[in-house]
């Protein structure tokens, strides 16, 4: 199995502790006057979906996660659970809500997403970095209102609320960074 040195250390690493897999979050390096240099990890397990700190040492290796990445088209909810195909052998799997996580605000069905598998098994699904939803309901804009940053919450097709300006009206489709949750642009049609 591959291991990663403190150098190749970054963040988006996956990495394998106690046999299970874990995201690398956050990555700070300190060097103090004297001593090893010190790593400061922020980890987040990615079957719990848990946050730990872990500090190593320059010199010390963590073992990498023996996950895979594969594309995979979202099709539908069923209740708490969420189903995804392969689209090469059109294998369906399935995600539970705490598995999806807060994504499930950006999932249309057919959107392509990535999944990630740890043993064979699907741990969680990341959407695309930008998704196109369409606005089911916001409150009208008040006329006349032209000041910068003015901002209103909206709904969306997938039942989520976000904030947008007040220029977006019912039925503008809107560009939104899954990465932040936060507003890009208006789709001009």
């Amino acid at each position: 199995m591959v291991t990663y040195k403190t150098s190749d250390f970054k963040k988006g690493l996956k990495i394998q502790i106690d046999g299970e897999p874990y995201l690398m979050v956050e990555m700070t390096f300190r060097k103090p006057g004297k001593g090893n240099a010190i790593y400061e990890c922020k980890l987040k397990n990615l079957i719990r979906g848990t946050t730990i700190k872990k500090t190593l040492r320059g010199g010390d290796s963590l073992e990498s996660a023996d996950v895979l990445e594969t594309d995979m088209q979202y099709l539908y909810r069923q209740g708490d659970t969420f189903v995804f195909m392969d689209s090469e052998t059109f294998d369906q799997f399935e995600l539970t809500s705490e598995q999806v996580d807060d994504n499930w605000k950006y999932l249309k069905d057919g959107m392509n997403c990535q999944m990630v598998f740890f043993n064979d098994n699907p741990i969680t699904m990341s959407p695309p970095n930008q998704v196109e939803l369409t606005v089911e309901y916001c409150e009208p804009g008040a006329k006349g209102d032209t000041a910068t940053n003015v901002t209103k919450p909206v709904k969306v097709e997938t039942g989520a609320e976000f904030v947008a300006p007040a220029f977006i009206n019912e039925g503008d489709v809107i560009r939104v960074d899954t990465r932040t949750g936060e507003y890009v642009e208006r789709v001009k049609a």
